[in-house]
């Protein structure tokens, strides 16, 4: 059977005063959740072979030859819909559920026919997030609930617990919680089980340190952890699940054996794992460590190029950031102005990669050094989780306020967040990327946006037309990763701040308010407008304005092809700017509020 018979009469979900769901998804639930996602946004979606009826999605593989049917929450103007319970498939006249193992074949064979490529690890990843998502499950439900909440003083503990709150991952990502390692390890590391442990300090002799600094004194963040630090040598901290991994290698054996490697054993403050696993805070200091662990796509190490150029970039754009910061109160970027590392030759004579990148740590600004006074930091993500599970979360910030208020909340939001973004790619050739998880959110007492802080130098790149001086100062191989081209980095801004940021967060308060939706988009619009009126409308801007699709990163398709993230593709998505297609969703949402209205009057004259 087609797509075209199964349907029938096609109708969205009833409308419904709350969209928030009950309680979390089963691992097995969230798990074929993400991979409908990932179809409906990548395959079946662009191929048109997807349908809304009786407030089900019904979703066509035509290669493999399998119809899908899950119930929805909510629908969304992005097809960025909610979905709830099992994903049943047609089979023998009827619709038999069919469990996240037998789904992910599908999609297997269906990327297999559809690229003509093979990836054998593909199962094994959607298996090993499966695994990471039922082992967080299982902590979170053996752990004791807590009572932090915002605006209760504790502001750095409502802050960690936004960090490891989130539990599912990247909600369009095939394998949002896949990683290699030993489960035991990575228990014991995980932001999702609530993981903070002390560090791992190493001496090294001072002639063997690499470093470099923005500014003198930029490295004494890792300088205080310890003051037992023998003369003639400097404190190295390791993560210490890297160091577990890195113990056993040669060079490292025979710089401990000769002196030039002490081991100082665990020790000093604890540090708690953030939701990039690999960056750690101890309330002062971030660090970013190396882990030679596959998360999602990468293994996750400090690459040379990436230590130099988070400092250059801290160094150089300095006048860029402070010029941002000041037109545009409420936003600050968080600088990374030191690494570390360690510089023992190899064969060659030159520093061992391996161990240079293996120990990098990247020192990045603590939130104090930019967090406006009585304000509670929320990582963005948990805010805009699709599910509760944490203290930041946007329904725990508006519990049941009115959806005027969550509109007020909306609009103090994007005010902070939008216009810096695009001022940073317009006036300054800087392409920002404030995705979920590089944008803390900082709320005052009632729960309202007050600032909003970027983070993670690392995906921050410049236009090299705007910046050829900048970049002719630096080795190659440190400026030619730091650039997009204008276009790219374009795609970039307009993902990572519309696709993956604003429509998410805009989903979460669309839970709240089912009926808002339409508005919600409209105060992204006339955000973006009031933006073109005041800074000028360039092109790529204008045409945004105008509804051209929006680009949305194809992380299932860049997976299945095992391609680099630089190297990833866009899929486009119809938007929901368009004025024309806003107004008619208004009206419609009108017509229903006055019908309903006629309702209640016609029921209290009988």
């Amino acid at each position: 059977m087609s797509l075209t018979d199964a349907i029938g009469t096609a109708s969205a979900p009833s409308a419904v005063s709350s969209a928030v769901p009950a309680g979390l998804p089963t691992a097995d639930e969230a798990v074929a959740h993400t991979l409908l996602n990932c179809l409906l946004r990548e395959l079946s979606g662009p191929e048109h072979q997807t349908a809304v009826a009786d407030g089900h999605l019904l979703l066509w593989l035509p290669r493999r030859g399998v119809l899908l049917r899950a119930a929805l929450r909510r629908t969304s103007l992005l097809g960025a819909h909610r979905f709830t319970g099992p994903v049943r498939e047609q089979r023998d006249g009827g619709w038999a559920e069919v469990g996240w193992r037998r789904l992910a074949a599908y999609v297997q064979d269906e990327l297999a026919l559809r690229t003509d490529v093979r990836n054998e690890e593909f199962l094994e990843q959607i298996a090993s997030s499966h695994q990471a998502v039922s082992a967080a499950l299982a902590v979170r439900a053996d752990r004791p609930a807590t009572d932090t909440a915002v605006g209760d003083g504790d502001g750095l503990a409502a802050y960690l617990e936004s960090e490891q709150s989130l539990v599912f991952g990247h909600r369009f990502h095939p394998t949002p919680k896949a990683r290699t390692g030993d489960t035991a390890s990575w228990l014991a590391y995980a932001p999702e089980t609530g993981a903070s442990f002390p560090l791992r300090h190493l001496a090294v002799r001072e002639h063997l340190i690499a470093q470099e600094t923005a500014a003198e004194g930029a490295a004494q963040a890792l300088d205080r952890l310890r003051a037992d630090v023998p003369e003639g040598y400097r404190l190295l901290p390791a993560h210490p699940w890297q160091y577990e991994m890195l113990r056993d290698h040669p060079g490292l054996r025979a710089a401990f054996d000769r002196g030039d490697i002490l081991d100082l054993g665990v020790g000093g403050k604890p540090f708690a794992a953030t939701a990039s696993v690999r960056t750690l805070y101890d309330g002062d200091t971030f660090l970013k460590f190396s882990l030679n662990i596959r998360i999602t796509n990468c293994l996750r190490k400090n690459a040379s190029y990436e230590l130099s150029g988070a400092v250059a970039l801290t160094r150089l754009l300095a006048p860029v950031l402070s010029d941002l910061e000041t037109r545009f109160p409420g936003t600050a970027m968080l600088r990374e102005p030191a690494y570390r590392s360690i510089a023992l030759p190899g064969p060659d004579g030159a520093p061992d990669r391996s161990l240079l990148e293996g120990f990098g740590v990247i020192v990045r600004e603590g939130l104090l050094s930019r967090l406006m006074p009585g304000t509670t930091p929320l990582l963005a993500a948990a805010v805009a989780d699709e599910y509760p599970t944490g203290p930041g979360h946007i329904s725990r910030l508006l519990g049941d306020a009115s959806a005027q208020t969550a509109a007020e909340w909306w609009t103090a939001y994007l005010k902070l967040l939008v216009p810096p973004v695009l001022a940073a790619y317009f006036d300054h050739g800087l392409v920002l990327e404030p995705h979920l998880q590089n944008v803390v959110v900082c709320v005052d007492q009632e729960g309202m946006p007050a600032q909003v802080l970027f983070r993670d130098l690392e995906g921050t790149k410049l236009v090299p037309e705007q910046h050829a001086d900048l970049l002719a100062a630096l080795p190659a191989e440190v400026a030619d990763p730091m650039t997009y081209d204008a276009q790219r980095g374009w795609d970039r801004v307009v993902y990572c701040l519309l696709v993956n940021h604003i429509a998410e967060m805009l989903a979460a308060l669309a839970d709240l308010h089912p009926q808002s939706e339409a508005a919600l988009w409209a105060q992204v619009r006339s955000t973006l407008q009031a933006y073109a009126d005041r800074h000028g409308c360039p092109p790529r801007l204008a045409a945004l304005l105008a509804g051209v699709p929006l680009p949305a990163k194809a992380n299932l398709l860049t997976r299945w092809e095992r391609k680099a993230d630089r190297d990833a593709g866009y899929v486009r998505l119809a938007s929901p700017l368009t004025e024309d297609v806003l107004s008619q969703v208004l009206r419609h949402h009108a017509d229903d509020d006055r019908d309903l209205d006629h309702a209640r009057d016609t029921r209290s004259a009988r």
